[in-house]
């Protein structure tokens, strides 16, 4: 097996399965999620519809009537038998992000809990490189590992009823891009115009497990000028080199 832990299969249903890799976020189960995900998407299983990468297990969805529990089973643990290569970061984004004041209203907040400075919370968080481990909760939504420890923060104790689209917050040893206008009870360092889930665009989806993220401040005008370019369809995030 891949790793030093075999991964275990428990089914999800009728018409599912769960490759679970470990029971904590880890790196290296991550690692291994996205490098099965990848393998998959190249073999082109018959009766396999969806696999959903997370941080510690793989979902994958499949046809009852075409392929079985057992038998998909099989192939996986095959697969991981034969070894799975280390997934490789194919696409790197940069995030412009306003931080602070009316766009990140926890940032004065974060820095005081861990005795520095806005301006060292800031470099600290934007000097960051990403990895988005997962899409979930709404879409568009990537959870990225990846944040420097030391200003890892415990989510609120109170969670908000709403935070607006673009927000980027940390919660524990997480950061993300959240698309959409949502509740949450991570801490708001700043905001971006960037939309990870257009509808109206394609791709409809900006980022993807495996991609890497590094943020760029800027400034609020500059926020506004890019808020609108994303509003016609602009992906706004510029795609840099792996």
């Amino acid at each position: 097996m891949t790793g030093p832990n075999p991964p275990r299969i428990l089914p999800s249903g009728d018409a599912a399965l769960t490759v679970e890799f470990a029971n904590t976020i880890n790196p290296e189960a991550n690692r291994r999620v996205l490098a099965l995900d990848r393998v998959l998407a190249g073999r082109a299983i018959e009766g396999v519809r969806e696999t959903v990468p997370t941080y510690r297990s793989l979902l994958i969805h499949y046809d009852p009537v075409q392929i079985g529990f057992a038998e998909l089973s099989k192939t996986v643990l095959a697969l991981l038998e034969a070894g799975t290569a280390p997934s490789t970061i194919t696409r790197r984004w940069r995030v412009p992000v306003v931080y602070g004041g009316e766009f990140g209203v926890d940032l004065d907040d974060v820095a005081r809990q861990h005795g520095i400075t806005t301006s060292e919370l800031i470099a600290r968080h934007a000097g960051g490189d990403y990895l988005v481990a997962m899409i979930g909760f709404t879409p568009g939504f990537a959870y990225l590992s990846g944040l420097d420890p030391s200003i890892a923060t415990p989510r609120r104790s109170s969670p908000r009823q709403h935070t607006p689209a673009g927000t980027i917050s940390i919660g524990g040893i997480q950061a993300c891009v959240q698309c959409l206008a949502a509740p949450s009870g991570w801490h708001l360092l700043g905001r971006t115009p960037v939309r990870t889930f257009d509808p109206g665009r394609d791709p409809v989806f900006l980022m993807e497990p495996g991609d890497a993220v590094t943020f760029e401040v800027i400034k609020p005008p500059e926020f506004e000028k890019l808020a609108r370019a994303a509003e016609r369809g602009e992906t706004v995030a510029e795609l840099v080199a792996p």
